[in-house]
Order: structure tokens, then sequence, then C-alpha cells
């Protein structure tokens, strides 16, 4: 029969513990098995140049934070891991790569349609040589709300290279060029005028009055000249050289970069304002064939109008001249809602157009942020001509002035007097 020894507690304890380091060791115990292996989870908030990383607050995953800020200083070799403070001028989003295959010079020559556009960077000017020209399929033109034709144009475009951010609103008429050197030009010249005193400029994207805009919501003035209004989708496609969500379309004229977000996940901060237009006899601009009498009168606002919209801090993501700040970097946002394009820069820039406005006539966006849009009539007196005259001369909007004065055989200067003073 076996027989056993009485052990005492201790010895018992430690005899087991040294069996069963020697199965798990192979007999040797290694201080560095254990040290526990890197965790999977642990911050990657640290300055691209450093060598070392402090695992101590954890970076919040990006597909589950969409807003976060990633808000640095791109000079600086350190960086401590705390949460950075949020700009209170602006919203902060975590980016998906700014990247631009367009930052530099760049030659775009398309011989299916002609387009032939040439950039270059020099002294802190960005040049953009261009024939203006569509680099993509378009709609049919002329069509039953456009009569013009495409055509080849001559146009020079010199932006900052470097822009400078002043974050004051400025209104702008043509804010910017997209990246093959098609203008961008999101009003209309077009107006529906009432004899109580009001005018209503007319929205290049609503759906009472036809202006022939096809599927890159764009149209041709009387000189030829193809613009956007608002989504270029043909562009975007074309131009879209990453997995980014974020595409480069264009440059605005302050300099700052234009995009197009193909989630739509930067929001417009305007919505239709509550209150009810007021005007009786009331025309449009666009001819009789819309009809002699526009009712105006206590009609809910719908979008038809630019003073349809008013602008609220904070409703969307995006500040009042559709831009917002992304990894410190101001950009500007083309969008699927009003204001479609940037109608105002936040940059400092050259070219800017009056904001005086008849007495009694709603702005163009609430606030006097759009030039207003001449009175007609008053012009068409003040060149001795009939007002169905001059509106076949300016064409559908927005319209080219220097084609117009050579139809009425004045000045380019004199018929822009005329028309600035009439508003």
């Amino acid at each position: 029969m076996p027989t056993f020894k009485a052990v005492d507690s201790q010895s018992l304890l430690l005899m087991v513990f040294l069996i069963v380091a020697s199965a798990c060791s192979g007999g040797n115990v290694d201080s560095a098995s254990l040290t526990p292996t890197a965790t999977q989870h642990q911050s990657d908030k640290h300055s691209p140049n450093s060598d070392t990383q402090e695992a101590t607050i954890p970076t919040p995953d990006p597909t589950t934070t969409q807003h976060q800020s990633d808000k640095h200083s791109p000079n600086s070799d350190t960086q401590e891991a705390t949460i950075p403070t949020p700009d209170p001028t602006t919203t902060q989003h975590q980016s998906e790569a700014l990247t631009t295959a367009y930052a530099g010079g760049y030659v775009i020559v398309d011989t299916d349609f002609g387009t032939q556009t040439t950039v270059s960077v020099s002294s802190g000017v960005r040049k953009i040589v261009t024939n203006a020209l569509p680099d993509h399929e378009t709609g049919q033109f002329p069509n039953a709300g456009n009569p013009n034709t495409i055509s080849a144009q001559s146009v020079n475009y010199e932006y900052p290279a470097d822009p400078i951010y002043t974050g004051t609103a400025q209104e702008v008429h043509v804010p910017g060029v997209a990246v093959n050197g098609v203008k961008f030009e999101p009003g209309t010249a077009e107006t529906v005028s009432c004899e109580s005193g009001e005018t209503y400029p007319v929205e290049g994207l609503q759906d009472q009055f036809n202006l022939g805009m096809d599927t890159n919501n764009a149209h041709v003035q009387p000189s030829g000249a193809y613009h956007y209004h608002g989504l270029p989708n043909s562009l975007t496609q074309k131009h879209n050289h990453s997995s980014s969500d974020l595409v480069h379309v264009g440059f605005a004229a302050d300099g700052h970069f234009m995009y197009v977000s193909l989630a739509s996940k930067y929001q417009s901060s305007y919505r239709l304002t509550e209150t009810l237009r007021r005007g009786v006899n009331c025309t449009v601009s666009l001819g009789r064939e819309h009809g002699p009498n526009i009712v105006i009168n206590n009609s809910a606002p719908d979008g038809t109008y630019t003073s349809d919209w008013e602008y609220v801090d904070g409703l969307g993501d995006l500040d009042q001249c559709n831009g917002i700040s992304i990894d410190g970097q101001y950009r500007y946002l083309i969008t699927k809602d009003f204001p479609f394009i940037s109608r105002c820069l936040k940059g400092v820039f050259t070219a800017t157009r009056s904001t005086a406005r008849p007495s009694g006539s709603p702005s163009s966006i609430p606030r006097g942020s759009l030039p207003a849009q001449p009175n007609l009539a008053v012009a068409a007196a003040r060149l001795g001509v009939s007002e169905d005259q001059l509106r076949i001369a300016l064409g559908p909007p927005p319209p080219d002035i220097e084609f117009a004065a050579n139809v009425l055989g004045v000045s380019a200067r004199l018929l822009r007097e005329i028309l600035d003073e009439s508003r």
C-alpha cells in the first residue's frame, strides 16, 4: 500500500509553484515573456516626425467620431497627448486626406472636348489660362431654356497661391474657377420686379423658371461661356483621383480650394425663411413667355428667389460662405442645397461687387450679403432702348456685358455704369 508523508502547507505551496513554472517555461523563466504585448488601440496622437509615442489618451475611432477636431500645429516636432480645444469661430472636421493633383502647376488638354487649360504657380500667384471648355459631357445647347451654344473663350485668372484667411465674409459674383477652367457663377441676372418697389433675384436652380440647366447644374451665357451654378457632377467624377470623400474641384478667388463631398457630409446652414413675400403687379425679366404677371404678394418662400433663404449660424456644418476649417485648412464646399456654391469669400481677393440695391428690394441673401439686381426698366430708359431690347441683348443669366454692349452699340463701361446705377 502506498504511503504518504505529511508535508506542511508552506512546503506544499513551494513545490506546486516550481512544478508549474518549469512546465510553462521549459525549465527556464524568461523575464521578457512577462512583458505585455502592444495594445492594438493605443493612442497614435503624436508628431509625424517623432520617434516616441505616449500611450496615455487613446485617439477616438474615426469611424465613430465624424466631427472630431484635429487642430494642431503643422510645424511642431512634438505634441502633447491632450484633447485639443475647438476653434470657437468655426467647426473642425477630421480630414479624409485633403490631397489633390492640382496643388501645383498642371496642363489639361482634352481633344474630345477641346479643353485647353494651363495652370502655373509662381511667386505666390496661381495663374490659370484657359479656353473654358468643359472636359466632360454636357447637356444639349441650345435648348428650350437656354438659346446659346458652348464656344471657346480666352480667359486668364490670377488667384493667390498662399491664401490669407480674414474671417470676414465679402460677397462675390464669380467665386472661383474649376480645375478644368470652367467658372463657377451661382447667381443670375434675372429678377422679378414689382410696381410696389420689390425686386426678387431669381435663383439659377429652382423649379418655376426654365433656365436650361443640364445635369451638371450648368448652362451657357450669350458669349458661349459654359458655367456651373451648382454641383458639377461630371467634373467631380472625372477629377476624383483618390479614395477620399472630398474631391478637389476648383480654386476660389481668394486662393482657398473648393471641394465636393461625395457623401454630402457637410451640410449648409441656410433654410427657407418663414416670412411671406410682398409685392404687387410683378413681372419677370425673362420675358412675356413666362407670363405677364407673377404672383408674389403673400406667397410662401420655396427657393425660387435668392431672398427666400436665410442663414442660421450653426444650423449646419458650413458658414455663410459655405466654408469650413478642415485640419486647420479653410475650404469651400459645393453642396446640393442652397447656397450650392459660395456667394461670399472669407479670404483676401480683388474682385467684389456692389451691395447697393433699390429701396424696398429684398436682399439676395439676408443681411445684404449678395448684390442686388439692376432695374432693367430704368436702365433701358437711360440707354434709349426698350426694356425688351435690353433683355434680349443681355440674354439668359448671367449676362455677358461685352456682348450686350456690342448689340446695343454702347461701350461696355457705359452699360455697366447704367446697370449699376439702376440697382
